[in-house]
């Protein structure tokens, strides 16, 4: 009967340099072993497969017997499938090879695919997941622990985290083509405050900015607001004159460039905030989330929508 769960690799290796060796002297010495060692890892094979595995001739070399040489050739098979192992083991603590999970706010997604993009290609056998969502999504995301890193503007509060900074991130205040207030000139409160704002849900890092610019220059002056899905609703919405909105200048650099939203001018504005790449403080960087830190803190803002002159 054989006995499987009591084999172990010191006894197969023993069965390898015995082969390769031609001898237990030889066999010890590559092992760095005594003879009466090697000779007991093989006796106890032996007694665990319950078969014999090597003859040994009168000039004291050994020869492996049939089972001997199928046991060999299942143990070379281990020991490869081991090497590999080891390698994808140190690819991973190298940064080489490996899953990352990216979260990101929605305003960030006219730059995040590219960003990945980018990483992957450069990196290959790193797989990326990128999860987008609001403000409060993407906090959620990293209190969890479902993300690695997230990419977002004002670092929360909770849970405790490292943020590095980025890049600078402009809000601008839009309107449609030949909009009143679109002169290039600084509008006044009043002018502004009498506007339909077009503006993200509640809980959106954009939203929380705008409410407080409009409840400084306004005083405690009430405003209407329509609030909208996505950043690509509220851009149609604006060229189509349904209202005017606040806005991640980064989300309409295209459309800028191409004058179909223009900006409005007004005091204090554009606001500018900024980016930041962070984790979860009491979570260390693995190798590989280190890789991206590096690849996209050494792009130094490249990557981010240019906004016309």
């Amino acid at each position: 009967m054989i006995n499987d769960a009591a084999i172990t690799l010191k006894q197969l290796r023993a069965l390898v340099a015995i082969n390769d060796n031609g001898s237990l002297t030889a066999a010890a010495e590559s092992l760095g072993l005594t003879p009466p060692a090697v000779s007991t890892q093989l006796r106890l094979l032996e007694e665990n497969l319950g078969s014999r595995l090597v003859m040994r001739g009168n000039d004291g070399k050994t020869s492996l017997t049939s089972s001997g040489q199928q046991v060999l050739t299942s143990v070379r098979q281990v020991e490869a499938t081991l090497t590999s192992c080891y390698e994808r083991v140190k690819s991973i603590r190298e940064g080489k090879f490996g899953y990352l999970a990216i979260g990101c706010v929605s305003t960030g997604k006219y730059f995040a695919p590219q960003l990945v993009s980018g990483f992957q290609k450069a990196n290959p056998n790193i797989q990326v997941g990128l999860r987008i969502g609001n403000r409060e999504e993407i906090i959620a995301l990293v209190m969890e622990g479902t993300v690695d890193v997230a990419i977002m503007g004002r670092p929360p509060r909770a849970p405790v985290v490292t943020a590095e900074i980025l890049g600078p991130h402009p809000h601008i205040f839009i309107a449609p083509k030949g909009h009143k207030l679109a002169t290039g000139c600084d509008v006044s409160p009043d002018e502004l405050l009498r506007e339909t704002f077009l503006t993200r849900e509640r809980g959106s890092g954009t939203r929380i900015l705008m409410e407080r610019l409009l409840d400084r220059l306004g005083e405690g002056q009430s405003y209407k607001t329509i609030s909208m899905g996505t950043n690509e609703t509220i851009k149609q919405a604006v060229i189509a004159d349904l209202g005017i909105a606040f806005i991640s200048g980064h989300t309409v650099a295209n459309e800028l460039d191409d004058g179909r939203l223009v900006q409005i001018r007004a005091a204090g504005v554009p606001i500018t905030r900024q980016w930041f790449l962070m984790h979860r403080r009491d979570m260390p960087l693995t190798a590989v989330t280190e890789k991206f830190r590096e690849f996209i803190v050494g792009k130094k803002g490249d990557y981010f929508p240019k906004l016309p002159d």
